[in-house]
């Protein structure tokens, strides 16, 4: 009887076999083949660029890669798009950084507020507001020449810094810059870290000094290099306000050297393609050390 109940227990112990659904045959040949064509889709059109650029009548030759940093307005343009660049990614994370983590942790309601307010940049077409803008600066000599309005007005569109550009580019600039910051929210537990800080008695810029950038590391260099990528690439703003940045400067080249425009265009992508894979890698190297 024992060795009966025991046999009982034992086959009710055991668990059926789960079933296996196998796969269609030929789907990792179908995947392989769609990841086959878009990666020709991108690589084509990029090595063909790379050999017009090295591409000469006795052969190949890196010649017109070494003439960019000595070609004419080129050390001008990347400076001033640099500089750009650089203001645009400070004010952008200046403002959004505080008001994501405060929309988080102390008022909720207004996230959806927030949200609809940085997604107006992709609602309202960038030439409406261009000409808006430029409409708004003819204003200085027209109606305000002479007082410190229209001072402030030609000062923000200084040539060789022109501020306009940076406030622009700013506002176009929220939409991804508030994503990937509310992406790193919501993934770290910032309620917690943030009131055991306020507990031993950090004030508020100290929390978000040696608190929320430690956490928000990998979110605020993503949308660093959103904000980048979008200044970087920008044409028709710049052109329409009629300043000279990196695009317009490749744009301005191209019909008398088209070869060294290519040339830029595609170290510009290398340049992009690198500092993607930094992020990348040091997000990894985050989420080993978080595991470990």
């Amino acid at each position: 009887m024992t060795a009966l109940i025991e046999g009982v227990a034992g086959a009710g112990s055991i668990t059926p076999e789960t079933p296996v659904r196998r796969g269609r045959r030929g789907a990792g040949a179908w995947r392989y083949a769609v990841l086959a064509v878009l990666g020709l889709y991108f690589i084509v059109p990029i090595a063909a660029s790379v050999w017009f650029t090295v591409r000469e009548r006795d052969g190949v030759s890196l010649e017109t890669y070494a003439e960019i940093p000595g070609a004419d307005g080129f050390a001008e343009a990347i400076t001033r798009s640099l500089a750009i660049a650089g203001l645009t990614v400070v004010i952008a994370l200046v403002l959004m950084v505080p008001t994501v983590v405060l929309v988080n942790l102390r008022l909720p309601r207004l996230r959806t507020t927030v949200e609809l307010l940085t997604l107006m940049p992709l609602v309202l077409p960038p030439i409406a507001l261009v000409v808006g803008v430029r409409s708004v600066l003819a204003w200085a000599p027209d109606y305000f020449f002479g007082t410190p309005l229209a001072e402030a007005f030609f000062a923000l569109q200084e040539p060789s810094l022109p501020w306009i550009l940076v406030f622009v580019y700013v506002i176009l600039a929220l939409p991804f810059v508030y994503r990937a910051l509310d992406a790193g929210v919501r993934g770290a537990d910032l309620r917690t870290l943030t009131e055991a800080a306020r507990n031993l008695g950090a004030s508020w810029p100290r929390v978000l000094v040696s608190v929320v950038l430690p956490v928000l590391k990998t979110s605020v260099l993503n949308a660093a290099f959103l904000t980048l990528a979008l200044v970087m690439g920008e044409y028709t703003i710049a052109v329409i306000l009629g300043f000279e940045t990196f695009p317009t400067w490749i744009v301005r080249i191209s019909g008398s050297q088209p070869q060294l425009s290519v040339a830029v265009s595609v170290l510009s992508l290398v340049i992009t393609w690198v500092l993607l894979l930094l992020i990348s890698a040091l997000d990894r190297r985050r989420g080993t050390k978080e595991s470990s």
